[in-house]
């Protein structure tokens, strides 16, 4: 399940599945489905390493592009034709249909044997995982969803979301490269002194994707005023016209008047931000952990940093947008489930973990996997302890709701509606979705 670029699918509710017995395997064989172009070869040498370690041979399909992946998925349930092991995009409220009807395993009971960990000792599955990873694939007692507390997917690298500035910039600009702006207006400040001291704009960012504005919009909300209202703000508790959130619509405002956004980063595609900041014509940007892999291959002489969240107060913690990058499930109706579990153990040790990392430029899912990590990855570990991620809210807002939000956050910053404006509609929409 993709933790930060989330794939809307078509309801599984309306596939009338039901469980069904084990199905029967005419081949000794592991069959994985994933949608990770970019992890292809990757994926073969590591099946190729597992069968000539246990004997059992494991054939990694891809699918390709992910919404079609995706469809492959459940037109695979409706026929209860799963493989063995699969990952599920899209939202929690889609794994949580996958799980009721009985095709994604409880791996609860699995989690608490022992693995490899370091030195050759043995640690308890569950106890390898950064906990925040593990949260994403992890549903509690009493759940929104309806479904049974448990552990139904097993992560296989982490991811979260930074700024990232470029260092030589500063350099030019005659600002130290080694201290990145810890405040919006140190942020906007040093925007602006870059952009008088080269031709270089101040930020840049793919907001044509609305889901980078609903990510941004989540951490400075959570850090003006806090997680607790934020989270009554989805219950219903809180009206978007509450002044807290004027505020939070209110920074985006600001940046679209303190002059430092790219002319178009409303509608730019964060490719084209990539590309851009990549080349050296923007001082700042917006992007996920995995951009590591993209900027390397982008230009070989970037040189650049992530710093966390530029606050707008210091009287709540900031919370950083993260999680399990992908995750795998295995299929509660294959006859190897118990093969397909030892599988994705041993994916889980530190051997596993650490040549997928190093291979693929993402933070690996479990602790003390890092000895090969570059840097530039291993400066993102210390901000694993503040994620947060819609996965592990115990409700998530209606989709309505935030895309009314992501298209009035795009209206602000090429000036078409105010803060209270955006709010009021909002608002509107809120109570005509709650029925209030």
């Amino acid at each position: 399940m993709k933790i930060i670029s989330k794939i809307c699918l078509i309801s599984f509710i309306g596939l009338t599945l039901t469980s069904c017995k084990p199905k029967e395997s005419k081949e000794n064989k592991l069959v994985i489905w994933h949608w990770m172009a970019d992890r292809k070869d990757i994926f073969t040498e590591l099946a190729e390493k597992y069968t000539q370690e246990v004997g059992l041979k494991v054939e990694f399909k891809l699918f390709f592009p992910p919404n079609i992946y995706a469809q492959k998925v459940i037109s695979a349930a409706r026929a209860k034709s799963l493989p063995d092991i699969f990952g599920i995009l899209g939202e929690r409220k889609t794994l949580s249909s996958f799980i009721k009807a009985g095709y994604i395993l409880d791996l609860s009971s699995y989690m608490k044997e022992d693995i490899d960990g370091q030195e050759k000792s043995k640690i308890r599955w569950k106890d390898s995982f950064y906990p925040q990873t593990l949260q994403t694939v992890t549903f509690n007692e009493n759940n929104t969803y309806g479904v049974n507390a448990g552990i139904y997917g097993v992560p296989i690298d982490t991811a979260l979301m930074q700024f990232v500035y470029n260092k030589d910039l500063f350099k030019k600009a005659g600002l130290d490269p080694e201290k990145s702006p810890e405040t919006l207006d140190q942020f906007i400040a040093f925007a602006k002194i870059i952009e008088e001291n080269s031709s270089a704009t101040g930020f840049i960012c793919g907001w044509g994707e609305s889901w980078l504005l609903n990510v941004l919009a989540t951490e400075w909300a959570m850090n003006s005023m806090g997680e607790a209202k934020f989270l009554k703000t989805i219950e219903g508790d809180i009206p978007y016209t509450d002044p807290d959130w004027i505020k939070v619509f209110s920074i985006f405002a600001k940046l679209k008047d303190s002059g430092i956004l790219a002319s178009n980063i409303a509608t730019i595609t964060n490719k084209e931000a990539e590309a851009a900041f990549a080349q050296g014509k923007a001082a700042f940007s917006f992007n996920g952990s995995w951009s590591v892999n993209v900027y390397e291959q982008l230009s070989e002489e970037l040189n650049y940093a992530f710093f966390s969240l530029p606050k707008v107060s210091s009287e709540y913690p900031m919370k950083i947008w993260g999680g399990a990058g992908s995750s795998l499930m295995i299929d509660a109706n294959s006859s190897k489930k118990d093969q397909a579990v030892k599988f994705l153990q041993w994916l889980s040790t530190k051997e596993q973990q650490e040549f997928l990392a190093k291979k693929t430029n993402n933070l690996p899912a479990i602790k003390n996997a890092d000895a090969g990590l570059s840097p530039i990855l291993k400066s993102l570990l210390g901000n694993l302890k503040n994620l947060t991620h819609p996965d592990v809210w115990p409700k998530n807002e209606d989709p309505r709701i935030i895309e009314i939000r992501n298209r009035g956050l795009q209206q602000i910053i090429m000036g078409l509606k105010t803060p209270e404006e955006v709010a009021e509609k909002i608002q509107k929409k809120k109570e005509k979705v709650s029925g209030k």
